[in-house]
């Protein structure tokens, strides 16, 4: 049975900040408190024989990635399809102008300058069948909140992508089958619609 093992980065410095990125070419790094939390989930996982790991764009994924990992001989992979939400004109906004200008809207519609909610929805889901279709009897994910919201809601079958789990703590693994894997992406599609999931690597 193959077994995927998903978590959201450690803390970062925007964390503290509470403000939003979504340029991979930033660079973020964790704070000493997401250094420990990077430490402590590789505690966690130290008795599992993790054969792939698997991280995005973001400096701090790839931070957490490393120090889980640390004493194991893996380097991790970039999946720039987990990516987290590109919001365009409010990059490096604060989270109240962010949820701010999400209120009311459709999540069809694309932040200035970047993309809708939806389309990172359809991003997440390729990414999912990706996972599913490459390699590793146990793999490591590393990636933002919102991928990993939206993966643990569409494998329990709910009909809102945000709800019922909402704050999804910094470095805490949550483990899917892959059935359930295989679940949250069709359920991700059946929400949010298919549409081939267009990346842009200038992002």
């Amino acid at each position: 049975m193959r077994l995927f093992v998903i978590a959201r980065h450690g803390q970062s410095t925007l964390n503290v900040e509470e403000r939003v990125n979504g340029d991979p070419s930033l660079e973020i790094a964790l704070t000493e408190r997401g250094e420990e939390e990077a430490r402590r989930l590789g505690l966690e996982l130290a008795h599992i024989p993790i054969d792939r790991c698997v991280c995005t764009r973001f400096p701090r994924t790839r931070q957490t990635a490393e120090l889980a990992l640390a004493g194991r001989s893996l380097v991790p992979e970039v999946e720039p399809l987990l990516d987290d939400v590109r919001v365009g004109e409010l990059e490096g906004g604060t989270l109240a102008e962010y949820r701010a200008w999400k209120q009311g809207r459709a999540r069809d519609e694309p932040f200035p300058g970047g993309e809708s909610l939806n389309d990172a929805a359809r991003r997440y889901a390729g990414a999912l069948e990706r996972l599913l279709g490459g390699g590793g009897t146990t793999v490591l994910v590393i990636c933002h909140e919102i991928p990993l919201r939206y993966t643990v809601n569409a494998a329990a079958g709910s009909d809102v992508l945000d709800r019922p789990a909402r704050s999804m703590a910094n470095a805490t693994p949550y483990l899917f089958s892959e059935d359930a894997l295989a679940r949250a992406a069709a359920r991700i599609v059946e929400l949010v619609g298919a549409r081939p999931a267009v990346l842009d690597q200038r992002a």
